[in-house]
């Protein structure tokens, strides 16, 4: 009976998984596999955090997989080779695979499947990791969309997300069984193990991302639209590192929360619901974006800033980095992301804001920093909100927005409890004065413990002037043609 190879990459979980599925419909042995080819990633390879999460996810699936029979064949790349091998050491016929949209991962997977097809294997693909393809909508013009709210009433007015599908209940292992290399072979997890916070922040695999699912639904979905700007607060879903890695799909999402919410009642269906569905078809703006546009993960898509005056300052990049910029809303969140690998949105806009605007260093930095310390680090998202930020991309913010770290502080974080939480030294002010301690009297910080410049640094620059700075640059830039 024919054996079918699934090639597993961003789409590690059982639950609504096309490929496998159709894979177990054949009625044959099914070889799951999972080929580890960072070279084949166009310059983004995964980043440290992300390979940590990589590890964990492999382990869990890997798990699952061998209780329902067919163990997961890990395999160094390069990956034409290894899914040709593979077919050979299975006799499998077939390989499946899900689709993914990255412009190298596209790129490699156009010139795979000839390869495979060539060598006398059926290979088709599916989708499985979006609610819609970037080619499958367009404007009334034929081009892509470049503004959110356009692309996403189309979406929501024209489409209908397939019901998710159920994880198959068992699975047929080949006859003969491949050779697989051991998960430590990959080298994912670090050497020095500085991944504990990481360990302690989350639930890792396809299970973690439904328990977290469901705890959002019963917890805080409800109170989604008002709390998820709340640093201070359990106001967001964090599912979106399980969406990363597929442990997860859009659609299950889509459907539970429609579901949950159904229940509920109307009204609160219109304000909790649409809410929180409208950030996912942000991610799905965000790969619709990347595929039409490739090469605004590294250049900004409006052309004229690509002669922005960027300032080029190693220094205050490190100083940003490590979450020493004397600015506390900005330092606790590059501190929650240096401990558990992710960051509270409303905290990533406001941490990039001041990166970009206050301190006029490339928004290419930031990404490349997220990249590597992010374990939901995803090339579209990424993209796109730090083009969103610098005011350089499709729907982008006006370059003249600038955050205020202190104002948006005092709003989204009213008590200073997430400041406290990641900045120990200063736990002991009081609210009036954490998000900005600079301005307390001098018996209030002695109070507090805190010493300015010794237990936590001044403010590396003023905002003020830096705002006037940026806006005099983005005047620069408005002269520009293009």
């Amino acid at each position: 009976m024919a054996t079918t190879i699934v090639w597993l990459r961003n789409d590690l979980r059982l639950t609504d998984n096309r490929a496998l599925h159709a894979a177990v419909a054949r009625g044959g042995p099914v070889v799951p596999v999972f080929v580890f080819a960072p070279e084949e990633e166009g310059g983004w390879a995964p980043g440290s955090a992300a390979r940590y999460w990589l590890h964990q996810s492999l382990t869990g699936l890997g798990a699952a997989l061998a209780a329902r029979g067919s163990p997961l064949v890990l395999a160094r790349g390069p990956s034409a080779p290894a899914l040709a091998a593979l077919a050979t050491q299975t006799g499998a016929d077939a390989v499946f695979w899900n689709r993914r949209y990255e412009p190298a991962a596209m790129a490699r997977d156009g010139e795979i499947a000839p390869r495979l097809r060539a060598g006398g294997l059926h290979v088709d693909s599916f989708k499985s990791g979006l609610l819609v393809e970037p080619h499958e909508v367009a404007t009334r013009a034929g081009t892509p969309f470049k503004v959110f709210t356009p692309f996403w009433r189309h979406c929501t007015r024209e489409l209908e997300p397939p019901a998710p599908l159920p994880a198959p209940v068992e699975l047929r292992a080949p006859a003969r069984r491949p050779a697989s290399l051991p998960l430590a072979a990959f080298g994912l997890e670090p050497r020095p193990d500085w991944a504990d916070g990481i360990r302690r922040a989350w639930q890792f695999g396809e299970q973690g991302a439904i328990d977290r699912l469901a705890q959002f639904i019963d917890t805080a979905l409800d109170d989604y639209a008002d709390g998820r700007d709340r640093p201070d607060l359990e106001g967001g879903s964090r599912l979106s590192p399980y969406l990363h890695f597929g442990e997860l799909s859009p659609a299950t999402i889509w459907h539970r929360v429609r579901a949950a919410q159904a229940q509920r009642g109307r009204m609160s269906e219109s304000r909790a619901a649409a809410a929180y569905l409208r950030q996912i078809w942000w991610r799905e703006f965000a790969h619709h974006l990347l595929q039409h546009f490739p090469a605004t993960t590294d250049a900004p898509l409006r052309p004229r800033f690509a002669g922005f005056p960027w300032i080029e300052d190693a220094g205050a990049l490190a100083r940003w980095q490590r979450g020493q910029t004397g600015y506390p809303i900005v330092d606790a969140g590059m501190r929650e992301l240096w401990v558990t690998g992710w960051m509270h949105n409303r905290v990533r806009m406001i941490a990039a804001s001041f990166l970009v605007k206050d301190l006029l260093l490339p928004w290419q930095a930031g990404a490349r920093w997220f990249w590597d310390t992010l374990v939901d680090a995803d090339l579209a998202n990424n993209t796109l909100g730090w083009q969103w930020t610098a005011g350089c991309g499709a729907d982008a913010a006006p370059y003249f927005r600038i955050f205020n770290p202190v104002s948006q502080g005092r709003r989204f974080d009213p008590n200073g409890t997430y400041v406290r939480r990641w900045l120990p030294a200063l736990a002991h002010l009081p609210a009036a004065h954490v998000h900005a301690p600079w301005n307390a009297p001098a018996n209030v910080l002695a109070a507090a413990g805190v010493r300015l410049g010794e237990s936590y640094p001044a403010p590396m620059v003023e905002h003020a002037w830096a705002r006037r700075r940026a806006l005099a640059a983005y005047d620069r830039v408005k002269a520009m043609r293009g």
